[in-house]
C-alpha cells in the first residue's frame, strides 16, 4: 500500500504548510525553533493527504477512508515534494544550530530524491508476493484498525466498501507500466493470485472456513459498550460489504493479474526493464546511501562468505563434526534436534521461547544502553492470509500513543524454516536490541521533528537489526555452540544477498543460478532459498542493506574505540546512534566523529556521560 512505499519502508513523509520562516534579525535558536516547527507542520500537513498513515500513527481522523492511488494524485504528491523543497529552500542556514541544520539537509535531501526518482515512478512492481494493495488491506484492517466505538466499527466496514476503488485504481496503474515494459517476473503473478484468492476465502462460498476479516471484526466489536440488537445489525453490514464490494473486487483483480501473468515473458532481475541499469543503480543508492557500485558490493559480498564459511569451521570443530562445510549444512537442515514441529503446540512453543529470549536480554540492556524504548513488544504469528508469501520474520512498529504494541512477526507456516538455532539471533534482530528498540527510541525523542522520528534509511535500519544480532555474541550469549552457528548462518545470508542481489540485477544471472548459490554455500533448504530469491528479485536492492549497514557500524564502533581508548563507553556510542533517529550512513559516521571529537576534548575522568 502507499503508506509502505512512503513512509514506513525507508521513506519518510516529507512536507510542510506554508508557514514563513522569518530568519533576518532572529537568534540561532529562535530560528532553529522555527525551523522544527515547521518541520514538524509540514510532516503532518503530508500526513493527513494520507488515512491510512494516520491510522498507523495512532490517529482517527478519516478513519474509514483510504489512501488515493489515483494517477492524479500520484501527480499531487509529486507537486507537493516540489513546493516544499522550494520552502526549505527558503529558510537561512546560517542561522540554524548544529541539530536543525542537520534536519534541513535530510529534508532537503528526501524531497530531491523523490523529486529526481520521478522518472522511475513506474518502474516498481505495485503488486507481488512480498507486499502490495491486495495483501495490504486485510494486514492494515488487522492490525491497524483499532475499534473502541461503534463509529470506529462503522469506520471499518466504510473502508471495505471502499476496496473496489482501491482495487481499480491499482489495475490502472498496473496496466500503465505494462504499457511502458515494466512487468513482474511471472512467478510474482502466480503468488498475488493465490494470495488474493486467500483474502476472499469463506465469503459467499462453501469452503466452510470463517473468513479472516469476519474473525477480526467479531473479536474487535465483542467487548463494545452497545446493544447486542446494534452489534448484530453491524454483523450483517460486515457480511454484505465483503459480499457485494470486496469480493467482487477481488475477483477482478484475480482476473486482471492472471491475464498479465500470461503475457509476462520470465524470471528475470530488472536489467530486462526500460533503462534497467540505471534504476538498479539509482536502488542501490538510495538503499545503501553510498557510493557503492554493483560490482564493488559483489565483491564484497564474496569476501564476506569466505570469512563467514571459516568462522563455520571454528564451530563445526566446537561440537566435533566430521565432515566438510557442505555436509554440516546438511546436517543442521535435517537434524531433528533443531526441529520444533508443526503443531499448533509446536507453534505456540516457537513463539514463547522466542518472548523469553527478548525479555532476557531486556533484563541486561543497562550494560549497553543508557535508553530504552518505552513501547511494548509482542510476538505473533503471521496471519495465515499472508504466510505463504511473507518472508520468515519482520517488525512492525509501535503506535506513538501506546494504542498498538511493536510487534515481531514470525512466519510459521512453514516450521523447516524456524528452527530451532536461529531463533535467538532472529529474537534479537526484530526484537530487542534490534527493530523495536531502535525504532521506538527514535520515535520517542521528543527534541527530534517528526519526519526524524518516524522517517528511516533501510541501511541504518537493517544495519542495526544485524549488529543487534551481533553484539549478544559480546555479552557472552549464545552460550549454546549451535546457536552461534546460527547466528553465523544468519549474517552469511546477509552476505550472501550482496552476491545474489547484484548478481540477479547487475550480472543476468537466472533465478536458478541465484537459488544454487544459495543452496550451495547456505544451510538453508533449496525451498527456502528460492521464496528468498523470489523476495530480491520483486524488491531490487533492499536485500544489500543489511551487511552493508552493519558492516559501517562495526567500523564507526572500532574506529571510536581506538581513537578514544579507555574513554570509550559503549553506552554513549549507542546513544549516538539510535538518539539521532535513521540517517544515511555517511552523516551517521558524522555524528560519530564529532562525538569522539568532543569525548576526546574532555578530561578521561569524565567520561563522555
Amino acid at each position: 500500500m502507499k503508506i509502505n512505499q512512503r513512509l514506513w519502508l525507508s521513506v519518510a513523509l516529507f512536507s510542510f504548510t506554508a508557514l514563513v520562516v522569518g530568519c533576518g534579525g532572529t537568534s540561532p535558536s529562535n530560528s532553529s525553533d522555527q525551523a522544527n516547527t515547521l518541520f514538524d507542520e509540514l510532516f503532518m500537513e503530508s500526513l493527513r493527504e494520507s488515512p491510512e498513515s494516520m491510522t498507523y500513527m495512532g490517529m482517527r481522523e478519516r478513519y474509514g477512508e483510504w489512501d488515493d492511488y489515483s494517477q492524479d494524485a500520484a501527480d499531487k504528491s509529486i507537486a507537493l515534494d516540489k513546493k516544499q523543497l522550494a520552502q526549505l529552500d527558503a529558510i537561512d542556514t546560517d542561522t540554524l544550530d548544529q541539530s536543525a541544520s542537520l534536519s534541513l539537509t535530510l529534508y532537503r535531501q528526501r524531497l530531491q530524491n523523490s523529486i529526481d526518482d520521478v522518472q522511475w515512478r513506474y518502474h516498481r512492481y505495485p503488486v507481488n508476493q512480498m507486499r502490495g494493495m491486495h495483501s495490504g488491506v486485510p494486514s492494515f484492517l488487522i492490525n491497524q484498525h483499532l475499534i473502541a466505538n461503534l463509529e470506529e466499527a462503522q469506520a471499518y466496514i466504510a473502508r471495505i466498501n471502499g476496496v473496489p476503488r482501491l482495487i481499480a485504481d491499482v489495475i490502472k496503474d498496473l496496466k500503465i507500466r505494462q504499457e511502458n515494459g515494466v512487468l513482474a517476473p511471472q512467478f510474482a503473478f502466480a503468488h498475488s493470485v493465490r494470495d488474493s484468492q486467500n483474502i476472499i476465502v469463506g465469503i459467499n462460498d462453501d469452503s466452510g472456513v470463517e473468513n479472516p476479516l469476519v474473525t477480526d471484526f467479531n473479536s474487535k466489536i465483542v467487548g463494545l459498550d452497545i446493544d447486542d440488537a446494534v452489534k448484530e445489525e453491524l454483523r450483517e453490514q460486515l457480511a454484505n460489504a465483503l459480499s457485494e464490494q470486496l469480493a467482487p473486487a477481488y475477483r477482478t483483480l484475480v482476473v486482471a493479474l492472471t491475464e498479465m501473468g500470461e503475457q509476462a515473458e520470465g524470471n528475470f532481475g530488472v536489467w530486462r526493464l526500460p533503462k534497467g541499469k540505471e534504476y538498479y543503480n539509482n536502488r542501490l543508492k538510495r538503499i545503501t546511501t553510498t557510493d557503492l557500485t554493483a560490482e564493488q558490493i559483489h565483491t564484497l559480498g564474496l569476501a564476506e562468505v569466505t570469512r563467514i564459511h571459516q568462522e563455520m569451521g571454528n564451530i563445526m570443530q566446537a561440537v566435533g563434526f566430521d565432515g566438510d562445510l557442505q555436509a554440516f549444512f546438511e546436517f543442521m537442515r535435517t537434524d531433528n534436534q533443531f526441529d520444533y514441529g508443526s503443531s499448533d503446540a509446536n507453534k505456540a512453543a516457537y513463539l514463547a521461547d522466542a518472548t523469553q529470549v527478548i525479555d532476557n536480554m531486556r533484563e541486561r540492556l543497562d550494560e549497553l544502553f543508557y535508553s530504552k524504548p518505552k513501547a511494548s513488544l509482542v510476538v505473533k504469528a503471521v496471519e495465515a492470509f499472508r504466510e505463504k508469501s511473507a518472508g520468515r520474520a519482520f517488525y512492525q512498529r509501535a503506535a506513538p500513543d501506546g494504542s498498538r504494541p511493536g510487534t515481531y512477526y514470525a512466519n510459521l507456516s512453514n516450521m523447516n524454516d524456524m528452527r530451532s538455532y536461529d531463533l535467538e539471533a532472529l529474537a534479537y534482530h526484530e526484537g530487542i536490541p534490534g527493530h523495536h528498540m531502535q525504532l521506538s527510541i527514535a520515535q520517542e525523542q521528543p527534541n527530534l521533528p517528526k519526519f526524524r522520528r518516524f522517517g528511516g534509511y533501510t541501511a541504518y535500519s537493517e544495519g542495526w537489526g544485524l549488529y543487534s544480532e551481533y553484539i549478544p555474541k559480546e555479552m557472552g550469549l549464545y552460550a549454546d555452540p549451535y546457536s552461534d552457528f546460527g547466528r553465523l548462518s544468519m549474517e552469511l545470508w546477509r552476505a550472501c544477498r550482496l552476491v545474489v542481489d547484484t548478481g540477479l540485477h547487475a550480472k543476468r544471472w537466472s533465478r536458478e543460478k541465484a537459488t544454487d548459490y544459495l543452496t550451495m554455500n547456505t544451510a538453508s533448504d533449496e525451498s527456502a532459498n528460492l521464496k528468498a530469491i523470489e523476495r530480491y528479485m520483486v524488491m531490487p536492492g533492499q536485500a544489500t542493506a543489511y551487511k552493508i549497514g552493519m558492516l559501517k557500524l562495526l567500523e564507526l564502533r572500532e574506529n571510536a574505540r581506538a581513537a578514544l581508548g579507555d574513554q570509550f563507553d559503549i553506552r554513549d556510542f549507542h546513544k549516538v546512534v539510535l538518539s539521532n533517529g535513521a540517517v544515511p550512513l555517511g552523516v551517521l559516521e558524522n555524528l560519530v566523529n564529532q562525538w569522539v571529537a568532543d569525548t576526546r576534548s574532555k578530561p578521561a575522568s569524565l567520561g563522555a556521560g
